[in-house]
C-alpha cells in the first residue's frame, strides 16, 4: 500500500478524546509560577538533554546536535551518559543560541530523527521520549525518597487517561514558595503511574500542579491540589488521602469487571445489532457473554470479542431480549446488564446475507481489481472529490470515484472469461480524505461506501452476484490505521486548524447538522467532500492542541501561512493515546514501524488497545456475515505479529465459525501484505519485519498486557534472530511423495510473495528467490503471487510493469504452474498502462498513471460459458478479449483448472535439470496429481515414478520405464505440463502455448 501526500501539509497538534479527561491549558495561578518560566526562558545557555532507551533497546546512544545558527557535530556526535533507569543524558553548552537541532542514534548507523524532520529542543532540561519532546528532569529524586529530616509527602499521579509521556510536579509545602516550573520530573512507578517523594520541612500539606513538560496542565480547574503529608494519589482530578500504594504487587485477581453500560439493541428486517459500553477491570476484559431470549429456538449464549455483536437469521416479528456479562482473563464474570429487547420486522427485501464457498483457496485464481476504476455501472454515484480540478481528472472527465460495484456486477463474465474464480477488491468502508478512490483511508468502518452502491447493486448484491458464478470475493481491509479524520464511532477529532481568507477555498465553512456521508452534497458549498466540521475561524471550546492557530512560520506549496494544529500529528495530543500511537516512524526496520505512523493522512490505530481491536473485530464481522470469502490484510506488518495472534486472527476464525462452520473458517483466505523490498530470505536480516514470519504461532507466552507483549515478542524474536526461526517442509515433496502438511502452528495469516514479486523483472529470478523462502513460510502454497499490483512493479519499480509481452507470457507460466496462488492486477492482461507510474496522487490525471479507468477496454456485451471460456461478446470488449495475453491467460487457467498438482501440489526440484523444472504433487481421498513442469527451457527428470504421462500442452505422450524423462525447450513463455495419466491436451493452442 503507498499513498500520496494530497497537499502540502506541515506538522501539527490535536485535541483528547471527548471520553478523556480534559484539563485547562493555562498555569497554576501563582505569581511565583510565571516569574520563574520567564526568567528560565531568559538566562538559559546550556540544554540537558535526555533520551529514552527502553523502547530503541540500543547499546549506545549519541546526540549528534547544532546549535540555532551554529556547525553540527561530527557524525555520530556525543556519546550520552546514563542518567537513571531508562534515560541517558548529555547537557550541551549552546553559547548564546536559543536552542539546538538533535538527532539520535546508537553509533552503528541506526538514527532517530525524528521521522526526517529533526528535534528543536530548547534550553534547560528537556526530554526525547518517543518522539515527544518535554521539559523535565526524568532523573530527579531518583529512588524516590526525599533526603530531609522533616515531613515527607509522596505523591502518585495518573497519566492513564491523558497520555503524557512524562509528569512533572511543581508544588508548594505550605507557607513556602512554588517550585520553579515545570516543577520537578516525576519518575515513572508502574503502568499509567507517576511518583515523586518531596521533603516538606516543618510543612504539614502542599499545593500541587501537574504538567507534561510541554504547556499542558492539570491544575484541577485553576485551583490547584491540596494534598498533606504520607501518601496520596490524584487520579482523574481525584485526590485519595492515605492511600495504598497504586504500583503494589497484586494478589491472586478476584475481582470482577463491572457490568457493561449502556446496552442498545436494534432491529433491521430478521437482523439484531446489540452494542454496548465497554466494561472495565484491573486486569482487563477478555471477552464478554451475550444472552439472547425469546422466539421459538429457546435461550442462546454466546461469546463475543468486541463490544459489538450481529444476531442474524432471527424470527419475523418475534422481541428478542438481550444481557451482556463481562469476562476477565481470571474467568472473573460480572452480573448481566440491564436487559434490553428489540422487535424483528419482515424478512429483507434486500439481498439475503451470503455464505463463503468455502472451497480451497488455492483452487481459485485471482484477479484484482480497484473498484472505482474498473468499470463504471451507474454514473450517478460519480464523486471527484476535493482535487477533481488540480489533478488533471476534471479535464479528462474523468472523476476519481468512478468505477463502482453495479459495473463489477456487470463484468463479472468478463473476469470469469478470463479464468478467474476470485476477485480481490479494494476496501469497501466509508472513506474519507482528499484523494480516496483506492479505499485506504477508513472513515466509517462500519459502513459501506455509498460511492461504490447503487439501488440493485448493493455490496451484498455484488457477493451474492460473485457467488452465484461459482466466484469469491476477497475484501481488501485495513487494521493498521484510519484516515486523518478518525475513525467515526472510535474517535475523530475535534479540530485540526484555522480557516482563514487565505483556506477557505479548502476548508469549508461549518455546517451544524451536515453529516459527511461520502456522497450527499453539502448546500452550503455545494460539495460532497465537505471537511467544515474539522476546521473553524475560532478556537474550539475544550481545544488541547497546543500553540493552536499560531503561524509556525511556513508556507504551503501555494504560498499560504501553515498554522499550528492545521494538519494532523501524532505526537501533539491531537489523537488519544488510548485509541492512536505517538510517533513518526524513524527506523523501518525497527519496532517503530510496528507502533508509530506511517504518513500524515494514517492515523496509526494504537492495535493493542482493547477498545480499538473492539472496534475494528466488530466492523469486519459485519462483512464476515454478509458471506466475503476473505480479507487481504493492508499493511500487515505495521501491527505486531503477537496482536494478530491473539486478538484479530483468532477473531476472524471465531466469527467464521460461529456463523458458517469449521470447514468454511478453514477455508477463509487471509492473506497479509508485509512489504519487504528487497532480495534478502530475511528482510535487512529482521525476522519481525519479514513476511514468512507472520505465518507463524508464538512460540512462547507474553505480558497478559498486549502493549507490553508486543515489545516483548519484538526483543525475543530479534534476539533469537534468524538461525533459530521455525522451519516447515508443508510445500516440499518427499521424493515423490505428497505428504500431509502440518499446520498446527499456523497463525491464520496467509502472505503476499514479496520476494518473488520483487524479482519478476525476470522469471527466473523470480522462481529462485521464490524457492529460497519457502522451508521459512508455514505452507508456501497458500502465497500470494503477482508481478505487479497498485502499489509496485518489481524490484520496487514505481511504474506498471513493461518487460513486454514474451516476458509477461512467461511469468504467467511460472505463476500458473508454481506452488502458490496466481494473482493478476487489472489490465494486466491487455499490457493495460504499461510503463506508466502507478500512483502519483493528485499531482496528475490518473488517466496518465497505472490507475487510469478501464471501462472503456470492456464497453459491449460477454456472457462467458465457464471458467476461461467466452460464450458471447461484442463490441469493445470483444476486441480486448482477442488479445494474445488474454488468450495466453485463458488457456493457463484452464490446464490449473484441470490438474489439482498445479492447484495444491507440494513441488521438488530434486533430480531435475532446468532452468525452471520442478515435479509436483497432491494427494487426497481418490485424488492423485502429479505432474512434470518445465517453464522456457529444457528439462529432464530422474527417479520419478514409471507411467504414462500426457503433456497437457501439446499433448505429446510419453511412456516412462525407467524413471527418466527428458523433455525439449517449449521456447520463451511456453511450457510442458505431463501429468502421469493425465487427461492429454487440455484447450486450444494459443500464441504462446502450443
Amino acid at each position: 500500500m503507498r499513498r500520496q501526500r494530497s497537499l502540502a501539509q506541515p506538522w501539527a497538534a490535536g485535541a483528547l478524546a471527548a471520553a478523556t479527561l480534559v484539563l485547562p491549558l493555562t498555569l497554576p495561578t501563582t505569581p511565583a509560577a510565571a516569574t520563574t518560566s520567564a526568567n528560565a526562558a531568559a538566562t538559559g545557555t546550556t540544554a540537558t538533554v535526555f533520551y529514552y532507551t527502553k523502547t530503541k533497546n540500543w547499546t549506545d546512544h549519541y546526540l549528534h546536535y547544532a546549535p540555532d545558527g551554529g556547525s553540527w557535530t561530527t557524525v555520530p556526535g556525543t556519546r550520552m551518559q546514563a542518567a537513571c533507569t531508562d534515560w541517558v543524558k548529555l547537557t550541551v553548552d549552546l553559547g548564546s543560541a536559543a536552542g539546538l537541532q538533535a538527532t539520535f542514534n546508537n553509533g552503528k548507523g541506526v538514527w532517530d530523527n525524528n521521522g526526517g524532520r529533526n528535534y528543536a529542543l530548547g534550553t534547560g532540561d528537556i526530554t526525547v521520549k518517543d518522539g515527544v519532546v518535554a521539559h523535565s528532569d526524568p532523573c530527579a529524586g531518583s529512588g524516590g525518597t526525599g533526603t530531609g529530616a522533616g515531613n515527607q509527602a509522596t505523591v502518585y499521579y495518573s497519566t492513564e487517561t491523558l497520555g503524557w509521556t512524562t509528569a512533572n510536579l511543581h508544588y508548594a509545602p505550605a507557607g513556602g514558595a512554588w517550585t520553579t516550573v515545570p516543577g520537578v520530573g516525576m519518575e515513572a512507578a508502574c503502568a499509567g503511574w507517576w511518583k515523586k517523594t518531596v521533603d516538606l520541612g516543618t510543612a504539614t500539606s502542599l499545593k500541587a500542579a501537574f504538567n507534561n513538560g510541554n504547556g499542558v496542565w492539570d491544575n484541577n480547574n485553576s485551583a490547584d491540589y491540596a494534598l498533606g503529608t504520607g501518601t496520596s494519589t490524584v487520579k482523574n482530578t481525584t485526590v485519595t488521602a492515605n492511600a495504598k500504594d497504586p504500583c503494589a504487587a497484586a494478589g491472586p485477581d478476584t475481582r470482577a469487571p463491572s457490568v457493561p453500560a449502556n446496552v442498545r439493541a436494534s432491529a433491521t428486517n430478521t437482523s439484531v445489532v446489540v452494542s454496548w459500553d465497554a466494561a472495565t477491570d484491573d486486569t482487563g476484559v477478555t471477552k464478554y457473554q451475550v444472552t439472547r431470549t425469546g422466539g421459538t429456538r429457546g435461550t442462546s449464549v454466546v461469546d463475543a470479542g468486541s463490544t459489538v455483536w450481529s444476531d442474524t437469521g432471527l424470527e419475523e416479528d418475534t422481541t428478542y431480549a438481550y444481557t451482556v456479562k463481562a469476562v476477565d482473563a481470571a474467568g472473573n464474570t460480572s452480573a448481566a446488564s440491564a436487559t434490553v429487547t428489540a422487535t424483528t420486522g419482515k424478512k429483507p427485501a434486500t439481498p439475503a446475507a451470503g455464505s463463503p464457498l468455502g472451497t480451497d483457496p488455492r483452487k481459485d485464481t485471482i484477479y484484482f481489481v480497484l473498484t472505482a476504476r474498473f468499470y463504471d455501472g451507474d454514473s450517478t454515484n460519480n464523486r471527484g472529490g476535493s482535487q477533481h480540478a488540480k489533478s488533471g481528472n476534471a479535464a479528462n472527465n474523468d472523476p476519481m470515484f468512478r468505477g463502482d460495484f453495479k459495473g463489477l456486477v456487470e463484468r463479472l463474465d468478463y473476469i470469469k472469461a478470463l479464468g478467474f474464480s476470485a476477485v480481490w477488491i479494494t476496501p469497501v468502508v466509508l472513506n474519507r480524505s482528499d484523494y480516496d478512490y483506492h479505499g485506504y483511508h477508513g472513515y466509517d468502518f462500519y459502513k459501506v461506501d455509498p460511492r461504490l452502491e447503487s439501488t440493485g447493486a448493493s455490496y451484498q448484491d455484488l457477493i451474492n452476484a460473485a457467488h452465484a458464478k461459482g466466484m469469491k470475493i476477497y475484501q481488501d481491509v485495513v487494521y493498521n490505521h484510519s484516515s486523518r479524520w478518525g475513525a467515526k464511532g472510535l474517535f475523530t477529532p475535534t479540530v485540526y486548524g484555522v480557516r482563514d481568507s487565505q483556506w477557505s477555498w479548502y476548508y469549508d465553512e461549518k455546517n451544524e447538522g451536515f453529516e459527511y456521508d461520502g456522497l450527499t452534497v453539502e448546500p452550503k458549498s455545494g460539495k460532497a467532500y465537505y471537511n467544515g466540521d474539522f476546521w473553524s475561524t475560532a478556537e474550539p471550546s475544550g481545544n488541547t492542541c497546543l500553540n493552536w492557530g499560531k503561524p509556525t512560520g511556513g508556507r504551503s506549496a501555494e504560498g499560504y501561512t501553515l498554522y499550528n494544529c492545521q494538519w494532523p500529528s501524532p505526537t501533539s495530543g491531537m489523537f488519544p493515546k488510548a485509541y492512536y500511537h505517538q510517533c513518526w516512524i524513524g527506523n523501518w526496520e525497527g519496532e517503530d514501524s510496528r507502533s508509530c505512523w506511517l504518513h500524515e493522512d494514517l492515523a496509526d490505530f494504537n492495535t493493542e488497545n482493547m477498545q480499538v481491536q473492539n472496534y475494528l473485530i466488530g466492523a469486519y464481522d459485519k462483512y464476515i456475515d454478509m458471506g466475503v470469502d476473505g480479507f487481504r490484510v493492508d499493511t500487515a506488518v505495521h501491527i505486531p505479529r503477537v496482536t494478530w495472534n491473539r486478538r484479530f486472527l483468532p477473531a476472524v476464525q471465531e466469527r467464521v465459525t460461529q456463523r458458517f462452520g469449521a470447514e468454511a473458517a478453514k477455508n477463509f483466505f487471509v492473506f497479509g501484505e508485509v512489504a519487504a523490498f528487497v532480495n534478502d530470505k530475511w528482510n535487512r536480516g529482521s525476522v519481525n519485519h519479514s513476511a514468512q514470519f507472520y505465518t507463524w504461532k508464538e512460540r512462547k507466552e507474553y505480558s497478559a498486557d498486549d502493549t507490553a507483549a508486543a515489545l516483548e515478542q519484538y526483543t525475543y524474536e530479534n534476539d533469537l534472530g534468524t538461525a533459530n526461526q521455525p522451519t516447515s517442509t508443508n510445500a516440499f515433496l518427499e521424493g515423490n511423495a505428497y505428504h500431509t502438511p502440518d499446520h498446527s502452528r499456523f497463525s491464520g495469516m496467509n502472505i503476499i510473495d514479496m520476494r518473488m514479486h520483487m524479482n519478476f523483472g525476470d522469471a527466473h529470478n523470480a522462481f529462485s528467490n521464490g524457492k529460497d523462502s519457502d522451508d521459512s513460510v508455514n505452507d508456501a502454497t497458500y502465497n500470494v503471487v503477482y508481478v505487479d499490483s497498485h502499489d509496485y512493479g518489481p524490484n520496487k519499480s514505481s511504474t506498471r510493469y513493461a518487460g513486454g509481452t514474451d516476458a509477461w507470457a512467461e511469468n504467467m507460466s511460472l505463476m500458473w504452474t508454481f506452488r502458490g496462488i496466481p494473482t493478476l492486477y487489472y489490465g494486466s492482461e491487455i499490457e493495460f498502462q504499461k510503463g506508466k507510474q502507478i500512483d502519483c496522487g493528485p499531482t496528475c490525471p490518473l488517466a496518465t498513471t497505472g490507475r487510469a479507468y478501464y471501462g472503456d477496454h470492456l464497453a459491449g456485451t460477454v456472457t462467458a460459458s465457464d471458467f476461461g471460456t467466452v460464450a458471447s461478446a461484442s463490441g469493445e470488449v470483444a476486441t480486448t478479449l482477442a488479445q494474445p495475453l488474454v488468450k495466453h491467460l485463458q488457456r493457463l487457467n484452464q490446464i490449473r483448472r484441470a490438474v489439482p498438482a498445479l492447484q495444491a501440489g507440494q513441488y521438488s526440484t530434486e533430480g531435475i535439470s532446468g532452468g525452471m523444472a520442478y515435479k509436483r504433487r497432491y494427494t487426497s481421498g481418490s485424488t492423485d496429481s502429479f505432474a512434470l513442469v518445465t517453464v522456457t527451457d529444457a528439462a529432464a527428470y530422474s527417479g520419478i515414478p514409471n507411467g504414462t504421462y500426457r503433456d497437457a500442452v501439446t499433448g505429446d505422450v510419453k511412456t516412462v520405464t525407467n524413471g527418466s524423462l527428458s523433455v525439449a525447450a517449449p521456447g520463451k513463455g511456453n511450457l510442458r505440463v505431463y501429468v502421469l495419466n493425465g487427461p492429454g491436451k487440455i484447450g486450444a493452442d494459443g500464441p504462446y502455448l502450443k
